[in-house]
């Protein structure tokens, strides 16, 4: 482990470590996505992605995190992000992202994935459809020598050329031994700009893209972040070593 600035550039050893963690992860959410069903509570999630993290012998990242109460955030329709799981349930043309990460040989990960569920609305399939690809751009920009902020734009621009709206509040991080690390990922910006992206780089990607504005508020609960217009939400995640070869998704 050795730092760029304020930025932690991991070991081969490490970034092992973290794709092991990253592997299991996505075992978990594929089968929190194929457990998804109308009828169910977004308590029920939360109960089976625990039962699923204590069977691989990990810990939650998320449970008692600054108080909260899950092990998963679990935001419907728009719901942005930070979603407590409780008794809401789920029904046909409801979409429901699930963030979740967990702790591995001391190593965190984390992702997250928007589904919709039963039959949605074309609108809808769009929303998911452009998030999910606008983190693909970004992925695509972590590479070596280019600039934090390639990242940033390229989401931004691809979002905005589909006329939705990237979050601005809420935005991405490094990570590593800590859940959040420096530095912090917008999901907005001019590109060129921040450091530099060096090789053992790892950073949670995860736009937040919006059918209406990108304004957001909190509700009371303290958690939860619904859009300030009220329209549907997506949000997809990945954890993302940067490598002499290009990106690679660890949580894939």
């Amino acid at each position: 482990m050795s730092q760029t600035g304020s930025i932690i550039i991991k070991t081969p050893e490490e970034i092992e470590l973290m794709r092991q963690a990253g592997r299991i992860l996505a075992s978990i959410i594929k089968e929190l996505k194929r457990s998804l069903k109308s009828g169910i509570t977004t308590k029920d999630i939360d109960v089976k992605a625990e039962a699923l993290i204590a069977g691989h012998k990990v810990l939650p990242a998320f449970k008692g995190y600054r108080g909260f109460p899950g092990c998963t955030c679990v935001s419907v329709n728009q719901e942005v992000v930070h979603g407590i799981p409780g008794k809401r349930i789920l029904k046909d043309g409801d979409i429901i992202s699930i963030d979740v990460g967990i702790i591995s040989d001391g190593y965190y990960s984390d992702t997250a994935v928007t589904v919709g569920l039963g039959s949605i609305s074309d609108e809808l399939k769009k929303l998911l459809t452009v998030a999910q690809t606008s983190l693909q751009k970004g992925i695509e920009q972590a590479v070596v020598d280019n600039h934090l902020s390639d990242i940033s734009s390229a989401i931004q621009t691809y979002v905005e050329s589909h006329d939705f709206s990237v979050v601005r509040d809420f935005v991405g991080h490094g990570i590593g031994k800590a859940l959040h690390e420096d530095p912090e990922i917008p999901n907005f910006g001019l590109p060129h700009m921040g450091p530099v992206l060096k090789e053992g780089m790892v950073f949670a990607i995860e736009p937040m893209v919006n059918l209406g504005t990108w304004q957001t508020k909190t509700l009371e609960d303290g958690w939860t972040v619904v859009t300030k217009d009220g329209k549907p939400s997506a949000h997809f995640e990945h954890t993302v070593a940067i490598t002499k070869k290009g990106p690679e998704i660890l949580t894939e």
